[in-house]
């Protein structure tokens, strides 16, 4: 009777209750150990909501495949904001800093079509855009000619040297 649950989670939050613990109880698994392994993987993500995959054997076995959580969930979460602008190219509803773009796409890349670092952020960016969210005070679409223009290279050189 081995299987696979699905689930989005609280990142570094996940409690027995629902929605695991519904999907975990009539499984041979340890709900406690699925629980903990869960949040000690998903702790970076604080609070975020994060997919989640179970997979359970016969004998109580299990492992845990954590996803990333959607582009502008971290964006929103790393900003501090609930709800995009509803006139992106208009009206701002937060700025965030060259470091918090980034740290958002070394989160996303393993997720994104992006090759490297720099072209993951600039992935972000475009996130950025939709929900009205300034970069170092910038019009995103001005912050990502300057990405292309090489003047934040620097910034992603030690990405593409590793």
């Amino acid at each position: 009777m081995a299987g696979t649950i699905e689930v989005l989670v609280p990142g570094g939050a996940a409690n027995p209750g629902p929605p695991l613990g519904p999907e975990l109880g009539p499984t041979p698994v340890d709900v406690q150990a699925v629980v903990q392994e869960i949040n000690d993987q998903t702790a970076a993500f604080d609070g975020t909501e994060v997919p989640v995959t179970v997979d359970y054997e016969d004998d109580g076995s299990f492992t845990i495949d954590v996803g990333v959580p959607p582009t502008a969930a971290l964006v929103k979460d790393e900003a501090g904001f609930e709800t995009g602008s509803g006139e992106p190219q208009e009206e701002f509803v937060a700025d965030l800093s060259v470091d918090q773009v980034k740290t958002i796409a070394e989160q996303k890349l393993p997720d994104l079509l992006a090759y490297d670092l720099k072209n993951a952020t600039k992935e972000v960016v475009g996130t950025c855009t939709s929900l009205g969210v300034t970069i170092e005070g910038e019009n995103p679409r001005e912050f990502k000619a300057k990405i292309d223009d090489g003047e934040y290279d620097d910034v992603f050189a030690d990405e593409a040297a590793a």
